[in-house]
């Protein structure tokens, strides 16, 4: 069988659909949706944004945001997250009804009910062409206890995430 030539495009898979919240300039909580995004050393996280973004500005004045994994049960929350803009819906976090925890580890917010979440620092933000790639310094990692086995470690089959399908958009 042969096989069919798709061009160039960012086929990988899966990709998690990450949550990144940040504080607002008033200290309200924004949150937005992102796919490309991933892990980037032992201890660093890297997120590719449009600089028009409001977590860009958060991040460029907080210097500090949280990565969750989205989960199955929090879909149409974590959906708005991604559809909406902070730009423009300034309340879109709490619409949603979840709940927020301020890091003990960095200035950002923990969402309660995402199942794990990732505290991180701005190690460096680069900027070219209106991209704006942010390299995070992992400092901590939250997981809710039940997506945890039986020895402590994350179970991913507990997770309940999804992903984000870059086949069919």
């Amino acid at each position: 069988m042969k096989k069919v030539d798709l061009g160039v495009k960012p086929y990988l898979f899966p990709m998690p659909m990450l949550m990144i919240a940040t504080y607002n300039e008033d200290d309200t909580v924004d949150v937005m949706a992102m796919a490309w995004g991933g892990i980037s050393d032992n201890d660093k996280v890297a997120l590719n944004l449009s600089e028009n973004q409001k977590t860009c500005k958060n991040l460029k004045e907080r210097m500090a945001f949280t990565i969750s994994v989205a989960d199955v049960p929090h879909l149409k929350e974590s959906d708005l997250f991604g559809t909406a803009s902070g730009n423009t819906m300034k309340d879109k976090f709490e619409r949603t009804g979840m709940h927020a925890t301020k890091s003990a580890k960095v200035d950002a917010p923990v969402i309660d009910e995402y199942p794990i979440t990732l505290e991180c620092i701005v190690d460096r933000i680069d900027t070219e062409d209106g991209e704006f790639r942010v390299v995070g310094k992992i400092m901590g990692v939250l997981a809710n206890e039940d997506v945890l086995d039986e020895s402590g470690k994350v179970d991913p089959s507990r997770l309940n995430a999804f992903v984000f399908d870059q086949f069919q958009n």
